[in-house]
């Protein structure tokens, strides 16, 4: 009998793997994923939930790289977040989206008629990112800043930068003008784990009409960067994951350029079993979009096949 095709089955087990990465893409919610051993950190990673609630496996460490709501208002801040705080990672990074309008503070000062007919109120919102909730729940918010942790008592400390900033697109919050990107993604440091809302220039940034969404100022400066892990979101449709391997003459100096596959989101692995430096790119979009979203003939379900929490392991 010949295999099973992806529209004949609702889960396809789908991992990808490097001595020091293994990416779980696609998995039977309720099967225990295997982590290699203690020496390795689990880190799970969440994008454009608007609101919406999935299965997420347990980790270590919870990344969520931005679109938390679907327009920023006060109740949605707090559905959200109640299910963030109720989930079990020790320690769970948060950034902002463009959709999380009233956080960027100074543009919806000026702009909150325009989406709201309510203005929503800054500092409430904050206090569920930061306030004492959110820290007996292992919540850290960033924006544009650096943080450092360690989930296990005297291991590895791990260095994560978050920014929400995304290419402009409508004017929603948190857009640069193309033209003025060097402003933003030059202040990104060498960093163990990269949290952006939008995707580099090339790497699952196409949407459904075609378009390369993604920045190219922050492709350009990955090579300098090369982080051990970068997540974000944005672009639902570029739900995927990719290790890339930085040792080759030929790749060392350029981001990679990889797209989600139609029927398949994105499974590679690039020279993967190299010693060289490697980044887990990771596009952890969970709300289905564009051809991926269609199995069986039907719409996949929020955080459904194809479009489930990612779970990265990376060794200490």
């Amino acid at each position: 009998m010949a295999p099973a095709t992806l529209s004949e089955r609702t889960y396809i087990p789908r991992s990808i793997h490097s001595p020091d990465a293994i990416v779980h893409l696609e998995y039977q919610y309720g099967s225990e994923l295997p982590k290699p051993s203690a020496a390795w950190t689990r880190f799970v990673c969440l994008s454009d939930t608007h609101n919406k609630y999935c299965p997420v496996p347990n980790g270590d460490v919870l990344l969520h790289s931005g679109d938390l709501t679907g327009k920023g208002r006060v109740p949605e801040f707090k559905q959200t977040m109640d299910w963030l705080y109720s989930l079990p990672h020790k320690v769970k990074i948060v950034i902002a989206g463009n959709h999380d309008l009233t956080l960027h503070r100074g543009w919806y000062e000026q702009d909150w008629k325009r989406w709201h007919h309510v203005k929503q109120d800054y500092k409430e919102v904050i206090a569920l990112l930061k306030g004492p909730a959110a820290r007996e729940a292992g919540i850290v918010y960033l924006e544009n800043e650096q943080y450092q942790f360690s989930v296990k008592e005297q291991g590895r400390q791990w260095s994560i930068y978050g920014s929400p900033w995304t290419p402009w697109f409508f004017d929603w919050a948190f857009n640069y003008e193309r033209d003025k990107a060097d402003e933003i993604v030059s202040k990104f440091p060498k960093t163990d784990i990269l949290l952006t809302h939008g995707p580099p220039h090339n790497i699952f940034d196409e949407t459904r009409s075609g378009d390369k969404a993604g920045c190219h100022t922050l492709a350009a400066r990955l090579p300098q960067l090369q982080p051990r892990l970068h997540v974000f979101g944005h672009i639902h449709e570029g739900h995927g994951a990719y290790i890339h391997s930085w040792g080759t003459s030929q790749n060392s100096n350029s981001a990679p350029s990889i797209q989600a596959t139609t029927n398949s989101n994105a499974v590679h692995v690039h020279n993967s079993y190299s010693e060289s430096p490697k980044t887990v790119f990771v596009n952890a979009a969970n709300m289905p979009s564009g051809p991926n979203a269609i199995r069986n003939d039907r719409m996949v379900t929020f955080g459904g096949p194809g479009y489930q929490p990612v779970v990265v392991d990376l060794k200490d």
